[in-house]
């Protein structure tokens, strides 16, 4: 009988030697005659354990890693087709603590499915979402979609029904869906993920999107750093309308929708929506003056809906099941559950999908095993590179949208990366001055020059020169780019800069009480 072996393709394996692992699985197979079948999926998301492979056993799926080539050999020799011990053996897939305390909704098939399986995808659920939008109309479908309480995944938490309502109801003979997959902040690779390793389900989210308002065309805006992800998902767009799924007559409803990926040029800026769609149209990637919103006049002045990837991802279970069952996962204005991508000084890095509500300590010790250096944690930044510092006294906050703004602080994209206490939190500082002069787009005075002014203030506070007047000179700016700034690139570099002098003052050289006296004049 064949033996059918599961070996991650996903990016992040690869560049852990995942493609070496298949073949030296597929030669020594052959070399043996075991009859063996190799079947490339994405990743479970346990990064320190990968590559991480797979067999199939009749007591289900049994995992081992992390592997190297190597280490093939002892496992053909130990039986691992079978499901036999070896020092690699993890046991029982589905067992594994990491994996078996998340609710995995949006990542349900990611690391079990071929991603460029379309009957796999069938077989695991797919396009049932889909199925029954088809039998509602758009109004429906926006009421399902606001009973679920689902708002956008990419950072600014705005009610995702709220945004289709309005596209709605926005009058044009053509209307676009656009999916944001420019994910650009360091420590998330969620959006990464879902390409590589489920891409039916983000063209299953937009084509009940189109169906929804109307729209007959759509984009996928992608990042040029993600090749491996850009390759996956025109392999998925083939298959999608070769079955039907895409195309003149979707599913034979009558109801055209099309999707075409168009790469990004490496800019940060283009992960806000306006500048995204400036860019779509083949400008420069620069932020737009507001109202008109988007969803009333967007790409090439139609009305759009521009939703991040995991937004998008989620759409079809709330389809599939109702709102109401997405709903009952979460806790207050924040419902359902969340990708939380754990990053940096963690033993156990990876993918977490958890409902909202944990808290940063399960997160950072529950599944990410404390840190890697086995030294204290000192800060945790959530939300991106414009998140907000937390210190290791505020790691019971609650991972939801109102619970981190009571702090302070952001979710974003759901990346939360670790630091121990050898870091220093005043060139963190002036890091997030220094990204957000980098990546301005420069329409705005205080992004353009309030960043490059900020991160020489800074500058000028570590060569212990007039601190106090410069603390209150940095705190005055910070208030001004807050304020002041077109988009959110300026208006939360404040975050973590402030939140960094608030709890780490001495970092900056400064006692908590000469941090207090330094009030702007």
């Amino acid at each position: 009988m064949n033996s059918t072996i599961y070996v991650p393709q996903d990016s992040g394996a690869l560049s852990l030697g995942a493609e070496q692992v298949a073949r030296a699985l597929k030669s020594h197979g052959e070399r043996l005659g075991a009859g063996t079948r190799i079947v490339r999926t994405g990743s479970r998301g346990l990064y320190w354990l990968e590559p991480m492979i797979e067999v199939d056993t009749p007591q289900g799926r049994v995992a081992y890693g992390p592997v190297n080539a190597t280490d093939v050999g002892s496992l053909f020799d130990a039986g691992f087709l079978d499901g036999r011990g070896h020092r690699l053996f993890l046991g029982p897939t589905e067992e594994i603590g990491y994996l078996k305390n998340q609710e995995r909704l949006t990542f349900a098939r990611v690391g079990i499915i071929d991603p460029c399986a379309l009957d796999e995808y069938l077989a695991h659920g797919g396009y049932r979402g889909l199925e029954r939008a088809l039998e509602m109309g758009g109004a429906q479908i926006v009421g399902e979609v606001m009973l679920s309480g689902l708002r956008g995944r990419g950072g600014a938490a705005f009610p995702a029904g709220i945004k289709w309502k309005t596209a709605l109801e926005a009058y044009a003979h053509q209307k676009y869906v656009v999916c944001n997959a420019d994910e650009g902040d360091a420590g998330t690779f969620a959006d990464r993920m879902i390409m590589e390793g489920d891409p039916f389900l983000l063209i299953e989210g937009m084509t009940i999107a189109a169906l929804c308002i109307g729209a007959s065309q759509g984009y996928i805006y992608l990042r040029s750093e993600y090749p491996h992800s850009h390759r996956t998902l025109e392999r998925a767009l083939e298959l999608a309308r070769n079955r039907g799924y895409l195309g003149k007559n979707v599913l034979g409803s009558g109801k055209p929708f099309d999707l075409e990926v168009r790469l990004g040029a490496g800019a940060y800026i283009c992960g806000e929506e306006t500048a995204m769609l400036e860019s779509l149209e083949g400008k420069r990637g620069m932020v737009r003056y507001r109202p008109p919103v988007p969803a009333v006049k967007g790409l090439f002045g139609k009305p759009t809906i521009v939703n991040n990837l995991l937004t998008f991802a989620s759409v079809p279970i709330i389809l599939e099941k109702g709102g109401q069952f997405y709903k009952e996962y979460g806790t207050g204005r924040s419902r359902g559950t969340l990708a939380l991508q754990l990053a940096g000084n963690v033993k156990r890095p990876g993918l977490i999908e958890k409902a909202f509500g944990v808290t940063l300590n399960e997160i950072i010790y529950e599944y990410g095993g404390g840190t890697a250096s086995g030294r204290r944690v000192r800060a945790v930044q959530v939300g991106g590179p414009l998140g907000a510092y937390l210190p290791e006294s505020e790691l019971d906050t609650p991972l939801d949208y109102e619970a981190l703004a009571a702090r302070g602080a952001m979710l974003g994209h759901g990346g939360v990366v670790v630091f121990d206490d050898t870091v220093d939190m005043a060139r963190m500082a002036r890091y997030a001055m220094e990204f957000c002069a980098l990546e301005s787009c420069g329409k705005c005075t205080p992004c353009r020059i309030g960043a490059v002014r900020g991160t020489e203030v800074i500058d000028r506070i570590l060569s212990n020169a007039e601190r106090t007047t410069n603390v209150a000179l940095l705190k005055d700016l910070c208030e001004t780019m807050k304020f002041g700034s077109l988009c959110a690139l300026g208006g939360l570099t404040p975050l973590p800069v402030l939140s960094a002098l608030k709890h780490f003052p001495e970092d900056f050289g400064l006692s908590p009480e000469r941090l207090e006296a330094a009030q702007a004049p």
